[in-house]
């Protein structure tokens, strides 16, 4: 059976757009940096058709990541102020040895719960397994990429503040074991909003499927019988998606587009990304949901 030639579903597709990620300007230089270029960014999306956006919190000083409570607050307000969509943080990027370091999980996720205790934290980022990250030029050049690291520990301490806070885990799936693991870890969670899977696609990175039709298959077949009737959505690494976008619309699944998932260097933004995805959805036969619609789904 070839899940992805279903006919298509009634439900509406949710958009999401992953404003910058953390690349820098150095690999993606027309992403939005500061508070004020991400709520601008942000609105314009929101205005476009997308129900939700994901950021990274950086410090327009260094141009570095830094996942400051306090940007988070100000990019998660400015933009819900403005637009009704779920706007929601990342996590720090841990390598090896440094996850495992004494305080680190408390760390790591400081900003997740301040906005928790706040009342901002809607979804939170919790990957459940860890990866070589690694370009297929960096391979060649015989680079060996960096590990992304996401314990057992950390990925329960994820899960155990989302049921705190009600908010909806969006696991990122780079692997499917990462989808095996993370249902696991989920149904072992007293109170936790059912996740999001989101599976990760990538041209350039040399972890998981590229963006194929039979990669989706696959994955599909396998949250059937991991987590039947969980929401997923198509997005990725170094990558263009659009080749998924009607399979994920035929399918029922969502679509992920944005400057952190698009190819390094490119000169197409966040808001042509998300009009071309709303334009792909309605070709392909389906319509786009609101926020208030995404809420809804999570909450049935």
């Amino acid at each position: 059976m070839t899940l992805s030639r279903a006919a298509p579903a009634t439900s509406p597709t949710w958009v999401e757009v992953a404003l910058n990620g953390p690349w820098s300007r150095a690999r993606q230089p027309a992403m939005p940096l500061t508070i004020a270029e991400l709520v601008t960014d942000g609105i314009a999306c929101a205005r476009a058709g997308a129900a939700i956006v994901h950021v990274h919190a950086y410090d327009p000083r260094t141009g570095l990541q830094d996942d400051d409570p306090e940007t988070y607050a100000a990019v998660i307000e400015g933009i819900r102020g403005v637009e009704d969509v779920v706007v929601y943080p990342t996590l720090p990027f841990v390598q090896s040895a440094d996850a495992f370091a004494p305080g680190a999980v408390a760390a790591r996720y400081r900003a997740v719960e301040e906005l928790g205790r706040r009342g901002l934290l809607e979804w939170g980022v919790v990957d459940p397994g860890s990866i070589n990250l690694a370009t297929a030029a960096e391979i060649a050049e015989g680079g060996a990429g960096s590990v992304y690291a996401n314990p057992g520990e950390h990925v329960r301490h994820g899960l155990a503040l989302a049921a705190r806070f009600g908010a909806v885990p969006s696991y990122a799936i780079y692997e499917p074991g990462f989808l095996r693991l993370g249902a696991a870890l989920a149904r072992l969670q007293p109170g936790c909003p059912p996740p999001v899977y989101r599976f990760m696609f990538s041209d350039a990175f040399t972890f998981g499927f590229p963006p194929e039709p039979f990669a989706l298959d696959a994955y599909l077949a396998l949250l059937e019988r991991e987590a039947p009737g969980q929401p997923w959505m198509v997005a990725g690494l170094g990558v263009e998606i659009a080749p998924l976008v009607p399979l994920a619309v035929a399918r029922g699944g969502h679509v992920r587009v944005g400057l952190e998932d698009a190819p390094f260097g490119t000169t197409t933004g966040n808001l042509a990304r998300v009009e071309a995805a709303i334009r792909a959805v309605g070709e392909a036969g389906g319509t786009v949901a609101s926020a208030a619609e995404v809420r809804a789904r999570l909450a049935a």
